[in-house]
């Protein structure tokens, strides 16, 4: 992907073969025009005339930003224009937003005409959009594509915003500050990347915890656009109990994902994948992430995606993905992935083979610090090439709880809904009761629990058997469903690393499981 200065340097070369039509495409007008303004600056072209037109201030030089036509009108100016190269050479003249150009449209055709005109006397014209042109109208010359600024451009932008503001206000930043700023807010703008540091900075004063304040405030540019829904987060409602080590873990990839790699050759994380028992935590573990980490949380919905046209559901996801690299750093949630990316024998059409192999050259080649949480209850509906390793960088599987977790989970809904801890005797009781459990069931019985106390006038008036009673009284899915959650356990015991603190048992009794956890010290 070229940064600035590449693409200058081909735009430079574009502008000396005096290419008839140069189409630069760019989200960022303002950027552009700076580097086509760097362009026309050299020396060697001081005696070759460059206009711009744009629909706001009409036909302009490019360097003194003088008028040159009265006619403000973008026909005027290619009249204008068709005059001029007709009458001398070298000359070039900058369309910015030039409407109708994406298809075969009269418009397209009349700036072709015009773009023939040029090339009869070595001038040149430039086409500055946000989208693609015409091919018509592209293969009459080249296209250059200036993609957003990468960390070492955004450090620069950084640094230049801080030395403007030295001494006007406390600054605490150091170039390690400002170079980790940088990487978390690759994929905004330019001028985004300015705005977000004026408000950071309009409180008088940018210390070092502004780092991840500026990382939280982008995410509120790109809220809820091109299929990601951002889920808000609330500091209570996100503690998972049990899984002891999948959150050992996510604990050290939080320590990655904010690192410094520009001095090593490692990618950011790139996410994890959690199947396993339903009601065991897995959705609830990706809003954990997001919330412990600090990171905005952007759901997709891989069913929503799909359209009934043919490249919808193509360019749906990759837009979807696009701006997810553009939002990060975050955690980018993917539900009950399988239903997106069906795997069985004879279920895959040729949009969904499309769709799942667009989703995992994503997930192999994106270099931003976007982290997949990806959840999936049918693990047969999964496909082979998803579960290869490189995909994502670990695979869990989420059993249900063991004693140990199963206490543990007790005492933080007990804890929640009844809003006091549980006492010793009532606590070892549950635990027995509630073997087989998942966490949704446990949830779920002192949710009623909960309720029942309100009900009742307060907590102390409860009945002390009530709670016993509603754990006895609950059907875990192990004994509604034996045969699928022995199904699904088998699967997890084989080909992933336990989530918990306990290997995967079985129905018969413990089994080594073939796969185990490795961390550093």
């Amino acid at each position: 992907m070229p940064d600035y200065a590449e693409s200058l340097s081909h735009l430079d070369s574009y502008i000396s073969a005096r290419v008839p039509v140069i189409s630069l495409r760019t989200i960022e007008q303002q950027r552009a025009l700076r580097l086509l303004r760097e362009a026309a600056s050299r020396p060697k072209r001081s005696g070759m005339p460059f206009w711009i037109h744009t629909r706001a201030t009409g036909l302009r030089d490019l360097r003194t930003r003088a008028s040159v036509h009265e006619d403000r009108s973008l026909t005027g100016a290619m009249e204008f224009a068709a005059s001029q190269f007709a009458a001398r050479a070298n000359a070039t003249l900058v369309l910015v937003d030039p409407p109708d150009t994406g298809s075969d449209t009269p418009a397209a055709r009349h700036i072709a005409e015009l773009a023939r005109i040029a090339e009869g006397n070595m001038g040149s014209l430039v086409l500055v959009s946000d989208s693609p042109v015409w091919s018509g109208l592209q293969r009459l010359g080249m296209g250059l594509t200036l993609d957003l600024p990468d960390a070492d451009e955004m450090y620069g932008i950084l640094s230049n915003f801080l030395t403007d503001h030295r001494g006007r206000f406390p600054i605490e930043w150091e170039e390690g500050d400002a170079r980790r700023a940088a990487e978390f807010l690759a994929g905004a703008t330019e001028s985004e990347c300015v705005n977000l540091m004026a408000t950071v900075a309009a409180k008088g004063s940018v210390k070092k915890e502004d780092v991840l304040a500026l990382a939280q405030a982008k995410e509120r540019i790109f809220s809820n656009i091109n299929g990601l829904e951002r889920i808000p987060l609330k500091d209570s409602d996100y503690k998972v109990g049990g899984l002891t080590s999948l959150r050992a873990w996510l604990r050290r990839r939080n320590q990655l994902i904010h690192a410094d790699l520009r001095s090593t050759r490692l990618r950011p994380p790139r996410g994890v994948l959690l199947v396993g028992v339903p009601g065991c935590g897995k959705s609830l573990s990706a809003k954990a992430v997001a919330q412990e980490w600090q990171l905005p949380l952007y759901r997709l919905d891989m069913a929503s995606i799909h359209g009934k046209y043919w490249g919808e559901s193509e360019g749906n996801l990759r837009a979807a993905l696009e701006t997810a690299d553009r939002v990060a750093p975050c955690v980018l949630w993917i539900d009950e992935i399988e239903k997106g990316l069906a795997g069985g024998a004879g279920e895959v059409t040729g949009t969904g083979q499309r769709v799942i192999g667009h989703f995992l050259f994503w997930l192999q080649e994106s270099q931003s610090r976007s982290f997949v949480v990806a959840t999936a209850n049918d693990v047969r509906g999964l496909p082979a090439e998803l579960l290869r390793k490189g995909r994502f960088d670990e695979l869990f599987f989420v059993d249900l709880p063991d004693r140990d977790d199963r206490q543990e989970i007790i005492e933080l809904y007990y804890r929640r809904y009844l809003t006091r801890e549980p006492p010793a005797d009532e606590l070892e009781q549950l635990v027995d009761l509630s073997e087989g459990f998942a966490g949704s069931d446990i949830e779920s019985a002192l949710h009623t629990a909960g309720a029942e106390a309100l009900l009742d006038g307060g907590v102390e008036h409860l009945s002390p058997s009530f709670v016993r009673d509603t754990f006895a009284n609950t059907v875990p899915m192990i004994r509604v469903n034996p045969e699928r959650i022995e199904e699904i356990r088998a699967w997890g015991r084989e080909r992933a690393v336990p989530a918990g603190r306990s290997p995967i048992s079985s129905a018969q009794g413990a089994t080594t499981p073939r796969r185990i956890l490795l961390m550093g010290d």
